[in-house]
């Protein structure tokens, strides 16, 4: 199978490609009970026309279930990955520049997600702090001139490193905001980049005095906060400051009532949010309907 598109195309043809030989339900048997393929499997090569998931070179589906309002990935094995993916910025210009934007803060948050946990000094966490410092200063460049070729080719290549599995080598990876933000995605079929910007910050913020020396580095790695004269607590602050403005600049989605979410949908978005438990805090149920408030 061809999948041309971008990730939910590719995640759709990895999806199809593991259950059409399949004996079981492939919902209850991929996306509830997780196991594995133990049938034939169809070969997916990717032509991305949308640069943000990192679909092109990894195992990973999401799939949203609209009856039973979830939206759940399940990452399979190499045997499930492209067998081969095209790569060609110009492929990306003719995106609205919302949908350009929105796969920027998906690679972002990718990143994110596997930067902060662990307390360790990790070499993967340079790698990831380097990536950042990339889509960062390329998205700016691109939001000013979306066929700038250098720009839209280094997102487009870091897209793909930010979720291939090398920067998660000696990481517990943490991905909370992805379950809010596919959870949020369920009840409102929002663009999955923009989901994952209205609650970031008000996970991050939640999290924060949890994982305060990785927030403090990240500030000052990546956005290059003075610590001078401040508390750890303040510069990882200001760090998330910086990141927010960065975001408002690029016109991302800040909460989630503008994706059409309303106060109604919280207790049913709390129950879609798988929680994991490899982040600096393991959330509970009342905490997640907290973030979600925080997030409307």
């Amino acid at each position: 199978m061809l999948a041309v598109g971008g990730g939910s195309c590719c995640d759709y043809a990895k999806a199809v490609s593991v259950s059409v030989h399949c004996d079981d339900d492939p919902w209850e048997k991929y996306f509830e009970r997780f196991e594995e393929p133990d049938c034939e499997i169809i070969p997916v090569g990717c032509v991305l026309t949308m640069a943000g998931t990192g679909s092109e070179m990894n195992g990973g589906s999401v799939i949203t279930n609209h009856e039973k309002k979830l939206k759940i990935g399940h990452v399979f094995g190499e045997n499930v990955m492209p067998k081969f993916s095209i790569l060609n910025p110009r492929f990306t210009m003719s995106l609205p520049k919302r949908q350009m934007v929105a796969g920027i803060y998906d690679i972002f948050n990718h990143i994110c997600e596997q930067y902060f946990s662990g307390e360790d000094d990790n070499t993967s966490d340079y790698i990831a702090e380097g990536l950042m410092k990339s889509v960062v200063h390329s998205s700016l460049i691109a939001l000013e001139n979306p066929n700038d070729y250098e720009a839209r080719s280094n997102i487009m290549w870091t897209a793909t490193w930010a979720l291939n599995t090398l920067i998660d080598r000696g990481k517990s990876t943490d991905w909370m905001v992805h379950m809010l933000g596919q959870s949020v995605g369920a009840y409102t079929d929002a663009t999955h980049g923009m989901t994952l910007a209205a609650v970031s910050l008000p996970y991050y913020r939640f999290i924060m005095p949890y994982g305060t020396a990785k927030f403090r580095r990240f500030a000052t790695e990546v956005w290059h906060v003075d610590p001078s004269g401040k508390s750890d607590e303040e510069i990882a602050s200001e760090g998330l400051k910086a990141m927010e403005n960065w975001m408002k600049k690029l016109g991302l989605a800040m909460n989630i009532s503008e994706l059409g979410a309303t106060e109604d949908m919280i207790e049913g978005i709390a129950d879609g949010t798988l929680i994991l438990d490899g982040g600096y805090k393991v959330l509970t149920r009342d905490e997640v309907v907290q973030i979600l408030k925080a997030s409307l």
